[in-house]
């Protein structure tokens, strides 16, 4: 890392991290938008032009971040829907706080094949973004996108959840 882009990520990281965590209101996804951020800042073709604020430009480029993650997310959202009603990954999760549904979610769990109960299991509890399972397993983060929508829906498809 160069000095300039370590000033910059120093003197801007938790402003941008504030910023980004009123947009996505979730720790995890503001951490993991606001690193994109600074890697896609660091890496891009079109530097910092001069015409905004530091802090303007990388603000903008979270944002763009943040609108894509959306952007996919509704359309794994839209691939849940049946009969009209989506079940998202936040239902799965409140799932877990019922102690019975979650034992339930477990005994589907451990009769799931692999690669989807490793995937599943990353994603669910170990709370990893889809780039790291993807790393984990040497795939792309679409891959783990892919593999974990299809768990999810084997898990719900076979509790009757769906």
């Amino acid at each position: 890392m160069d000095a300039d882009f370590e000033k910059l990520y120093n003197a801007y990281y938790m402003k941008v991290y504030s910023f980004v965590m009123t947009l996505a209101k979730n720790r995890h996804d503001s951490e993991e938008i606001t690193q994109k951020t600074f890697f896609k800042a660091m890496t891009a073709d079109k530097k910092h032009s001069g015409n905004s604020s530091e802090f303007t430009w990388l603000c903008a480029i979270a944002k763009n971040l943040f609108l894509d993650q959306a952007r996919v997310r509704k359309r794994i959202s839209e691939l849940d829907l049946k009969d009209g009603e989506t079940v998202s990954e936040t239902d799965i999760e409140k799932a877990f706080d019922d102690g019975e549904t979650a034992f339930r979610i477990h005994q589907v769990l451990h009769n799931l094949e692999e690669p989807y109960k490793e995937v599943f299991g990353l994603r669910i509890f170990g709370e990893l973004s889809f780039q790291k399972i993807g790393l984990l397993f040497g795939k792309t983060e679409n891959w783990a996108r892919v593999t974990y929508h299809r768990a999810r829906l084997k898990v719900l498809e076979r509790m009757d959840l769906s």
